[in-house]
């Protein structure tokens, strides 16, 4: 029975709508209808940030150091850059992959001066003679995309650019985050050598109250190598802080994209006041973070992925057409010389090459299966750090009040045992264990209070960036 070429015609459309990839559903895991650590009833942002940029969310922190730091990154880092490199790849590459979708077009032109010999075989007037035949032509080829496999090639390859593009965003939180975080550390560090300076200043003093007053005779020689011991100690601790703000230094300005040898930090103060941020609802999250966004796309990547591969198991067509003028260089556009041709029509079908096409299938499925279950624990994780988040600003707000008490219950028994001993009513033991308590205190106080301000960061980084923004 003869085919209608009509209706043939008329099918391939329908044909080439066809696509074999799976239908896309995102995975699903489950989401709260709200965080466990949120913040209780009443809670409130320490600073108002109505007014603040939403995506320069550090300026809540009212530093204009970090602030500087901040751009300078931006600007100069050249893990930044990289990932910045890694997107416009991604898109080239979508670009390519697009390029499928049309026919492809090209030409090409020839011109030649050719003496035939009289003795060359066929030419019967035995005659030599000279031509300049040229031509001028174009050819069109197109692969008709009856499987999809075009279309979910470009699906695959669109997904992974906006995944790479969401990588980059990724990039630009976590840079953001890290150099927060080692500024508020290096802030944090100049707090500490602060502290120690002046306890080293009031230990000298007491050393030489020591000294006098076992020179006098009324102060045993314990007393001096006690009050020794600490001054010594605390001169150790200044040490050891400056060789870890050194080290934080040098990390920022690598995060800056500067030499660590021409990078310097004057000391300064931790920020004022730490900012809270609103979380928003569990639900949102999966919007708002970044590299769960690049997460979600890449397995829609996948899914495009298995319909490449089945497709591979059925034939590929493709059309062909030719056109051109043929003739003498110096009369080759006019009617007579034009030629085309439609055709040919290639239809490759695969019949046997040992499984390799069917492993392909299996491949991309366990690909899929592999980066859905990464989606998902990309997905636990960020639910993990904005609890952790959460946990730390409720939890180190009440820690700080506490440890603030503390410290000025420490320093006034510090100064109460002085008083004692310059009164003669006590040895100089109280004064030394007064003195390492209070010293103790004060510390960690300043650590408690660096790590509110690294969690309200870490709270940042983990919801990809303030709610709102």
């Amino acid at each position: 029975m003869a085919i209608d070429r009509r209706a043939a015609v008329l099918a391939l459309p329908l044909l080439a709508a066809c696509s074999l990839a799976p239908a896309y559903r995102p995975p699903q895991v489950a989401v709260p209808a709200a965080y466990k650590e949120a913040p209780p009833a009443g809670w409130a942002e320490a600073v108002p940030a109505d007014a603040t940029p939403r995506g320069a969310w550090w300026l809540a922190y009212g530093d204009p150091v970090l602030n500087d730091l901040e751009a300078r990154a931006d600007a100069a880092s050249p893990t930044l850059a990289a990932a910045l490199a890694r997107y416009d790849a991604a898109r080239a590459q979508a670009g390519i992959a697009a390029a499928a979708l049309v026919p492809e077009v090209d030409g090409g032109a020839t011109v030649a001066h050719d003496r035939v010999s009289a003795h060359a075989p066929g030419n019967y007037l035995q005659r030599s003679t000279i031509s300049n035949p040229a031509v001028l032509d174009a050819s069109l080829t197109y692969e008709i995309d009856l499987w999809g496999r075009v279309r979910n090639s470009v699906a695959q390859a669109r997904a992974n650019a906006t995944a790479s593009a969401q990588d980059l965003a990724s990039a630009r939180l976590s840079l953001q985050a890290a150099v927060a975080d080692s500024y508020v550390q290096l802030r944090g560090l100049d707090a500490q050598l602060d502290l120690l300076r002046g306890t080293v200043a009031a230990y000298e003093k007491a050393y030489r109250l020591t000294v006098t007053r076992h020179n006098g005779g009324i102060g045993a020689g314990m007393d001096v190598s006690r009050a020794k011991t600490t001054l010594d100690n605390a001169k150790a601790q200044v040490w050891d802080f400056t060789n870890q703000r050194a080290v934080v230094e040098h990390e920022l300005a690598a995060l800056t994209g500067a030499v660590a040898s021409s990078f310097t930090l004057a000391p300064g103060r931790l920020p004022a006041a730490v900012p809270a941020f609103a979380p928003g609802v569990p639900s949102a999250l999966l919007q708002r973070r970044p590299d769960v966004a690049a997460a979600e796309r890449r397995v829609y990547a996948a899914n495009a992925g298995i319909g490449v591969a089945r497709a591979a198991l059925f034939p590929t067509v493709t059309l062909g057409l030719g056109a051109g003028w043929q003739g003498r260089a110096g009369d080759l556009i006019n009617a007579p010389n034009g030629f085309w041709s439609l055709g040919p029509a290639a239809l490759s079908m695969p019949f046997f090459d040992g499984g390799r096409r069917l492993a392909g299938v299996r491949l991309s499925r366990a690909q899929y299966d592999e980066i859905a279950a990464d989606y998902r624990a990309t997905v636990l994780a960020a639910f993990q750090q904005v609890e952790d988040g959460l946990a730390g600003m409720t939890n180190l707000a009440s820690d700080a009040t506490n440890q603030r008490d503390a410290a000025t219950a420490a320093e006034r028994t510090r100064d109460l045992a002085m008083i004692r001993y310059r009164d003669g009513a006590t040895d100089y033991l109280e004064v030394v264990t007064a003195q390492t308590a209070a010293l103790g205190a004060e510390q960690q106080a300043i650590t408690v209070e660096t790590n509110r301000m690294r969690s309200s960061i870490l709270l940042v980084k983990a919801l990809g960036g303030p709610v709102g923004g």
